[in-house]
């Protein structure tokens, strides 16, 4: 947790704070504190980080008791207000700030981190599954950008697609294909969605997984990113929480470029795929909060989002950061290209449960995928995950 001094006046402080190990994750907090730091010599903040694995499991709860401020997922959003572990920002921020983040968010990125009347982080960074390929691969073998899904498969079966497929992405992308057959899941009580949809979802997950080189089963979107840039195995990649560092030259040995999703469904519409982004927190045992608002308050500002945030490797949550020209400049358009797929992906349930059945239904969906079985008894499986989770 945070410490002070008595060596120096006024009384120095020190933060600690925790993200994740990805440059998107951790270079731009490092630099963003290192100026907060410039600005407020009195003021240390030192950054830890973890996996994304554990950034999507890891209870917050156990890090709120050792560091100030916390790079959350916001599915922890129910637990955290509910167990009062880190702290409404409306008590500590602008007021008018706070309007400023609501009315210039990225989709529900803002949204998602605000509940029971409260908001319980800033959507410091918005991200979503979206699109990407290699132009050069494809414009080699003459094949064009996939428009649909009956286009996704056929470039699939030709073994250029890459997925991300370990279980976490693997319950997303069920979740996207529920939408798209005309239900959001997880909206009822005693099911995840109709037997009907899931069954066609699950389908269509499988048959496109019954493509995929088997090494995707254990590739989150990171490692998607990296096989597609490191080799040239890959043109393509439906699905995949993007990531603006691969569209920015030098950044990767192949640079990516990133689209809107293909179409598919009954009514022939864009995937609505499943919102993703961090939330930047404050811990409810901080010794500092106020200067940990302070902190926060500097990282969320649009001008510093839209400029230094991106340059230091951030993906950011304010929407005058996405339409800035600079920012697409750097990244080949990434953010214009993705900008609708955000504004319309899918809020994940935020109830105080949820993250049980997050944790535990994408491994069964995975083997299904990898192993066959039968589909029915699956869906039950998730089901009951499901109601026991609505159980809290």
């Amino acid at each position: 947790m945070s410490s002070s001094t008595s060596n120096s006046s006024p009384e120095q402080i020190v933060l600690r704070g925790m993200t994740w190990n990805h440059t998107r994750g951790f270079t731009p907090m490092v630099a963003a504190a290192q100026r907060f730091e410039e600005l407020n010599p009195h003021v240390t903040i030192e950054w830890d980080k973890r996996s994304l694995q554990a950034f999507a499991d890891h209870p917050i709860d156990d890090l709120a008791g050792r560091y100030d401020l916390l790079v959350i997922d916001h599915p922890w959003t129910g637990f955290a207000a509910r167990e009062k572990v880190i702290l409404p920002l409306d008590d500590y921020l602008p007021a008018a700030f706070l309007q400023d983040q609501a009315d210039n968010a990225v989709g529900q990125s803002h949204n998602s981190y605000n509940y029971d009347g409260q908001q319980w982080a800033l959507a410091l960074d918005a991200a979503t599954p979206v699109a990407s390929l290699r132009p050069d691969l494809l414009q080699q073998k003459g094949l064009d950008e996939p428009k649909t899904w009956e286009d996704l498969m056929a470039l699939a079966e030709q073994g250029l697609v890459a997925v991300p497929s370990i279980p976490q992405d693997t319950l997303m992308n069920f979740y996207m294909l529920c939408s798209a057959m005309g239900e959001d899941p997880c909206v009822g009580e005693e099911e995840v969605v109709s037997s009907a949809v899931g069954l066609e979802a699950l389908g269509m997950l499988k048959a496109l997984s019954d493509n995929l080189d088997r090494r995707c089963f254990d590739w989150n979107p990171i490692k998607v990113y990296e096989a597609m840039t490191l080799s040239d195995d890959f043109a393509y990649c439906p699905f995949a929480y993007g990531y603006a560092n691969y569209a920015q030259p030098g950044y990767a040995r192949k640079r990516l470029a990133f689209r809107d999703t293909v179409t598919a469904g009954p009514k022939a519409e864009h995937l609505k795929t499943t919102l993703g982004g961090t939330g930047l927190a404050i811990s409810a045992q901080t010794k500092h909060a106020e200067v940990a608002a302070q902190f926060v308050e500097f990282a969320g500002n649009p001008d510093f989002q839209g400029s230094f945030y991106i340059q230091y490797g951030g993906q950011p949550g304010h929407r005058a950061a996405w339409q800035a020209e600079p920012a697409n400049q750097l990244t080949n358009d990434y953010f214009a290209n993705t900008l609708p797929t955000l504004d319309r992906a899918f809020l994940r349930p935020r109830y105080h449960g949820h993250m049980f059945f997050q944790d535990n239904s994408g491994a069964p969906i995975r083997n299904y995928l990898m192993h066959g079985g039968d589909a029915n008894a699956l869906l039950a499986q998730l089901n009951a995950l499901y109601v026991k989770s609505r159980q809290g």
